[in-house]
């Protein structure tokens, strides 16, 4: 069997999928958790929707299984389970012993990512795949920690993102979903009405403003990428006004992220790390990020401005 056939993004998916089920393996058997039956339903199904290429699940079937998983949300089945954290001792002399070696298992993941995408033809996405499994298995190594622990704190953190968990898919094929509906071109003429499009600047402002606004909405730069750079970005920025599009495209991205800055729908950056961190303000990290945020899309609009007229 050769290596390419094997390192693939399904097969990455395929173990992501039998992660999250064994995670609702231990989920089953953990009476602390007052919903853990349902709690390890939503799990397994989140597992098997990233095993649906290899398995063969039905689009159908996918389909159902968010709306299951959509439905044990919104009753609130989905319950943090009695996954016991290590002691402070123990992580305190873990620390002492390390030292910053900590930090190599994290620092594997951004090295072999970058590696691969750049020396290989895998890609970015499947460099991370690697990395995260090379580090896993570096982190056990080095702490000698067994496979079922290290399950356990996976187990952990997940419980502690909750159905969070779930939202980069969810936004990002929402994306998908709004420009196949063809959102852009409404998002177009709305613009052209209210925007006086001779001028370069406000094309410009009113792209850098729809990304900003439609990645908050969704969460997700990507997802709103798509739409508002077919409604905006290329007719009236590069078509009418002549912006190069890789660098008008780069910018365009920052300025979205400027929106995940401010935005609880960026669950991943603004809501997971107040529940890791057990923040007592929900919205403790957006606050800290507003002013830079409002900072940097102003210096990007100069900027660019600067740059492509």
């Amino acid at each position: 069997m050769q290596v390419a056939s094997i390192v693939t993004l399904d097969n990455i998916y395929f173990l992501t999928g039998l992660v999250l089920i064994i995670v609702s393996v231990y989920t089953v058997f953990d009476k602390g958790n007052p919903a853990r039956y349902t709690t390890a339903l939503f799990w397994t199904l989140f597992g098997l929707t990233f095993m649906a290429p290899i398995i063969h699940l039905p689009d159908t079937v996918v389909g159902a299984f968010l709306v299951v998983m959509a439905l044990l949300s919104g009753f609130k089945q989905i319950r943090v389970g009695s996954a016991k954290e290590s002691s402070v001792e123990y992580r305190t002399a873990q620390r002492d012993k390390w030292g910053n070696k900590l930090f190599i298992p994290i620092l594997i993941i951004p090295i072999v990512t970058f590696a691969v995408a750049q020396f290989t033809k895998l890609g970015a996405l499947m460099g991370l795949g690697l990395a995260s499994i090379a580090a896993i298995i570096v982190a056990m190594i080095m702490f000698r920690e067994g496979f079922g622990n290290t399950m356990q704190e996976g187990r952990r953190l997940i419980d502690a993102v909750g159905a969070a968990a779930t939202l980069p898919q969810l936004l990002a094929a929402l994306g998908a979903v709004f420009n196949a509906a063809g959102v852009g071109a409404v998002v177009a003429s709305l613009i052209s009405a209210v925007v006086p499009t001779q001028y370069a600047l406000g094309t410009l402002a009113a792209y850098f403003i729809g990304m900003s606004l439609f990645t908050i909405i969704m969460g997700n730069a990507f997802a709103a990428f798509a739409v508002i750079t077919t409604g905006i970005g290329i007719p009236l920025v590069i078509e009418m006004h002549g912006a190069n599009p890789a660098i008008l495209g780069t910018l365009g991205m920052l300025a979205g992220y400027c929106g995940t800055l401010i935005s609880p729908m960026a669950a991943n950056f603004n809501i997971v790390p107040v529940a890791l961190l057990e923040m007592k303000d929900n919205f403790g990290v957006i606050k800290r990020q507003a002013p830079v945020a409002v900072v940097m899309w102003i210096t990007i609009l100069i900027f660019a401005y600067i740059i492509l007229f």
